[in-house]
C-alpha cells in the first residue's frame, strides 16, 4: 500500500483527466501554489501528495493568474503553513473529528492523518470524485468521508448527519479560500450553525478586507488580482472590517486574528513584503461552546 510520502508521479493518469473539466479552475490554482513550497531548498511545509492532481493545463491555468499578481503565491503558501500547525494544534489537543468547509484539492487527511482522528471533506462531487479517484489508483489510503454536496445550499449541518458525524465531540474545522467567495449573510448563517449545532469546537478560516472586495486599497496589483478571480468567474464578493465584531455578533471567542504580513515576517524572517495585500488578507481561529455566553 502507497503512502504520500513515497508518490513519486507528478502527473494525472490518462484515466484521470477529464476529470479534471468539471472541477473549479480555483482549485486547481490553488493546489498548483500550494505544490510550490515542495522545491524550496528550506520549505515551510511538504506536500508530495498535492502533485497527483496537476498536470501541464493546470499549471498554465496557475501561471496565468500568477502572471497579474505573482504574490498570490506566497499568500498561499503563508495560509498552507498556518492552517497546518493549527491542525496540529488541535490533534494534539484531542480533537477526534476535522471538518474541511469547501476542501477543493486539500490533503491534509492524508498528510496530517492521526490515530483515532476522522477527517470529512465537503465540496461539490466532480471534486470529491476526482479526488477519490484518484486516491484510489495510487492506493492511497486515508481516514476520510467525502461528503458531495454545496454546504451552503444544501446546509453542512444534514450533510455532517448523514455521514455519522458526532455533534458532541470537539471537532476542528477549517474553512479555507471560501469567505471571499460567500456573501456576507452566508458567512454569518455559517458561523450561526456551528455555534447552535457543535457542542464544542474551533475554526480556522481566511478572510479579505473590505477594502479589497470595493477595490479601494490603492494599489493597482490588488484589484488586478481580484479581477483576476472575477474573470475566472469565481468572484471575490465578501470581506470582513472587524473580525472581533464579527465574532461578538455569532457570540464566538476570537482565539487568534493575523494578518498575512505577520505571518510573512514569522515565516520568512529578512524577506521583503511583496504587495500591501498582505496587510489585507488576514488568517484567524474562533472558538464556540454551545450555549456560552460571550462578555
Amino acid at each position: 500500500m502507497s503512502t504520500y510520502s513515497s508518490i513519486e508521479s507528478p502527473w494525472l493518469s490518462e484515466s484521470l483527466i477529464p476529470k479534471i473539466k468539471d472541477v473549479s479552475g480555483t482549485a486547481f490554482v490553488v493546489a498548483e501554489f500550494r505544490a510550490l513550497e515542495n522545491d524550496e531548498a528550506y520549505p515551510l511545509y511538504r506536500d508530495p501528495v498535492v502533485r497527483l492532481f496537476l498536470n501541464e493545463d493546470t499549471r498554465e491555468a496557475a501561471e496565468r493568474v500568477a502572471s497579474s499578481f505573482p504574490p498570490i503565491r506566497e499568500a498561499v503558501r503563508i495560509r498552507t503553513k498556518y492552517y497546518d500547525d493549527v491542525l496540529e494544534k488541535q490533534l494534539r489537543s484531542g480533537f477526534e473529528q476535522v471538518v474541511l468547509l469547501g476542501s477543493g484539492l486539500d490533503t491534509r487527511a492524508v498528510r496530517k492523518a492521526a490515530g483515532g482522528v476522522t477527517y470529512f471533506e465537503i465540496d461539490d462531487r466532480a471534486t470529491l470524485s476526482l479526488k477519490r479517484t484518484c486516491y484510489e489508483e495510487y492506493r492511497i489510503q486515508a481516514n476520510v468521508r467525502f461528503l458531495p454536496g454545496n454546504y451552503v445550499t444544501d446546509g453542512f449541518i444534514r450533510l455532517l448527519e448523514e455521514a455519522d458525524f458526532d455533534f458532541d465531540l470537539p471537532t476542528y474545522l477549517i474553512w479555507e479560500g471560501n469567505t471571499m467567495y460567500l456573501p456576507r449573510r452566508s458567512v454569518k448563517q455559517t458561523l450561526i450553525q456551528l455555534r447552535t449545532q457543535l457542542r464544542q469546537f474551533r475554526l480556522s478560516f481566511d478572510y479579505m478586507a473590505e477594502e479589497v472586495i470595493s477595490k479601494t486599497t490603492g494599489d493597482a496589483g490588488i484589484t488586478r488580482l481580484a479581477e483576476s478571480f472575477s474573470n475566472m468567474g469565481a468572484p471575490w464578493v465578501s470581506g470582513i472590517r472587524d473580525l472581533q465584531a464579527l465574532a461578538d455578533e455569532m457570540n464566538l471567542r476570537v482565539i487568534e486574528n493575523f494578518k498575512m504580513a505577520e505571518l510573512h515576517k514569522a515565516y520568512w524572517p529578512g524577506r521583503r513584503l511583496a504587495s500591501p495585500v498582505f496587510n489585507f488578507y488576514s488568517v484567524c481561529t474562533v472558538e464556540g461552546v454551545r450555549g456560552l455566553k460571550t462578555p
